[in-house]
């Protein structure tokens, strides 16, 4: 039997990961977004922070260029009427939607608890808690902007795919 989980040749199968388009635009994609955040930070803080290729939160939501990637791309190898892109498509809003709805609010709420434990007295038992990470998720532009990152990385390695062959 050859194939994966069918005892063939591993390396044929491994190899294979290198051609699969969507895998390759998602991952592309959240690089490229995570990567700007260096750059939008810079341009926001006036300093450079490396630690912004691993944050969350910020501009453009690697969430949403990810999936988006993931989404567009699917439906650019498999057809957009079929139940991959459906799927995918249906991650892409969840995600999305996630990103400005829940997190965005909870890193709100963080904010707000944090401020809250700083003006307790010294000897209250909450006093020295840890602060909870309030940059969890992303306004409504942050998501718009990864989502068209994550539109255009997906269309250009297709295009890119394309003049290849």
């Amino acid at each position: 039997m050859d194939g994966v989980g069918g005892g063939g040749d591993v390396s044929v199968s491994s190899a294979l990961v290198f051609h699969n388009y969507p895998l390759i635009s998602s991952f592309v994609a959240f690089a490229l977004a995570q990567s700007i955040k260096i750059f939008t930070y810079w341009y926001k803080e006036r300093q450079w922070d490396l630690k912004q290729l691993i944050s969350s939160g910020g501009m453009p939501s690697s969430h949403s260029a990810t999936v988006s990637a993931l989404a567009v791309s699917i439906g650019f190898q498999d057809g957009f009427g079929g139940s991959e892109f459906a799927c995918a498509l249906i991650l892409a809003c969840i995600v999305m939607h996630d990103a400005f709805g829940v997190r965005l609010h909870a890193g709100l709420q963080a904010e707000v608890l944090n401020q809250m434990v700083v003006e307790l007295p010294e000897t209250h038992p909450l006093a020295d808690t840890r602060p909870l990470r309030e940059i969890l998720g992303h306004t409504p532009s942050q998501v718009a902007i990864g989502g068209i990152l994550g539109f255009f990385t997906a269309l250009i390695a297709h295009l890119l795919i394309k003049a290849v062959s």
